[in-house]
């Protein structure tokens, strides 16, 4: 495996996790919020197990595996949940935006936590995300706090989740590069993201699960995206050019949506890739301000 090979294998992740708004929306549409969940992290752990392979969790340092496991599952699914109880199609993703100010939070984070040195630009980096995000959810009219009151409050519980979910993950990249020691759990947590989820689904009331032929396809296209892009990632990591991955990836935001309108016929506003690009532009800020000191 050469570098440049490893380095384009990792890009490839970000691509596949590209796709994960929209077809994580679609499968929900047939499956229910829950079951889908369920179905999705189901399928990616098996695929995990056959390209990854299952860890020997008893040589993980005991906090990574007991803080690592709570948060990652807990993103997870609130990633999962926060796209599948959107009201619309067009408000899931801008739930995802939000889900995107997880960047700049694992930077401010590795800062407060990890003792990372940092310049002064990473106060505007992170103003920068926070208002690209507010700017997405005003809709139409950009910055407008009566619209994004109004929009978060018709589907208060999907922006909840997600902004749990940022915040959460960027925990979780704390605690993993403090903590990991070069242990790699992913297919541990995701089989137990899975678990739980379907533990959620045997206790409380869900909605049928319909196994309609484009419901179905995306339940595959969304486990395979999920499962190769950890293992592509994974390959990166290791292997390829690390700054050109980290720098691409704050790309995400904007191809993310563009994917998911594609996939899910869903216009998005001029004041949306606006907002996008502020997120985008605040990440790219926060990471310049680790390298600027």
């Amino acid at each position: 495996m050469t570098q440049k090979r490893a380095t384009l294998t990792g890009l490839l992740a970000i691509i596949l996790w590209s796709t994960m708004v929209g077809l994580i929306r679609g499968v929900s549409e047939g499956l229910g919020p829950v079951g889908g969940a369920a179905m999705i992290y189901t399928l990616s752990g098996l695929l995990l197990l056959l390209t990854v392979g299952f860890p020997d969790i008893r040589r993980f340092p005991p906090r990574y595996l007991l803080v690592g496991s709570l948060l990652f599952v807990s993103y997870e699914m609130c990633l999962a949940l926060s796209l599948g109880y959107a009201a619309t199609r067009q408000q899931a993703i801008e739930v995802g935006m939000v889900n995107y100010l997880w960047p700049s939070l694992t930077i401010l984070f590795a800062i407060l936590f990890n003792g990372q040195k940092s310049s002064l630009w990473v106060i505007p980096g992170l103003l920068l995300s926070v208002l690209g995000v507010s700017w997405v959810l005003g809709g139409e009219n950009g910055l407008n706090p009566q619209d994004i009151i109004r929009n978060v409050v018709s589907s208060p519980l999907s922006y909840i989740l997600a902004f749990c979910g940022a915040i959460i993950w960027a925990a979780y990249c704390t605690v993993t590069s403090k903590y990991a020691r070069g242990h790699n759990g992913i297919t541990f947590f995701i089989l137990l993201t899975a678990m739980s989820l379907w533990i959620k689904y045997a206790l409380g009331e869900q909605p049928p699960m319909i196994f309609s032929w484009p419901v179905t396809l995306k339940l595959l296209l969304v486990a395979c995206a999920l499962g190769f892009g950890y293992a592509a990632w994974n390959t990166g990591i290791l292997h390829g050019h690390v700054n050109v991955l980290a720098a691409a990836s704050y790309f995400t935001p904007v191809l993310s949506s563009a994917l998911a309108a594609l996939l899910l016929s869903a216009p998005l506003s001029l004041s949306f890739w606006q907002g996008a690009l502020m997120v985008c532009g605040g990440s790219l800020l926060c990471w310049y301000a680790t390298r600027r000191r």
